[in-house]
């Protein structure tokens, strides 16, 4: 009964790429809002970007141009492909969609950048 499932964290060297996965229940991803959080250890929970139904997109300034966010509609999927990677992007990463008002969570995908 899970509504996202996400994929793709692990372990990557400084300025190295990965890229996550959230794959969403299509009841919930139609018309949805998506976003990207992370929350490192120690740390509040972040916001990282975020992707409106129609593709528009916001970053944190911190991950700007380093990350990316994207949706592919009919795979009702949300993807972040992280480039140049630092040890300071080390964190739990959280997958969120919005459906008419209410939020969905994923479990988070632990993503750690080693110097």
């Amino acid at each position: 009964q899970a509504q996202l499932v996400e994929s793709g964290g692990g372990l990557v060297q400084s300025a190295g790429s990965l890229r996550l996965s959230c794959a969403a229940n299509g009841s919930i991803f139609s018309s949805s809002y998506a976003a990207w959080y992370r929350q490192a250890p120690g740390k509040q929970r972040e916001w990282v970007a975020t992707i409106t139904s129609g593709g528009s997109t916001n970053y944190a300034y911190s991950v700007k141009g380093r990350l990316t966010i994207s949706r592919d509609n009919a795979k009702t999927t949300v993807y972040l492909q992280m480039n140049s990677l630092k040890p300071e992007d080390t964190a739990v990463y959280y997958c969120n969609v919005i459906t008419l008002g209410r939020p969905y969570w994923g479990q988070g995908t632990q993503v750690t950048v080693s110097s």
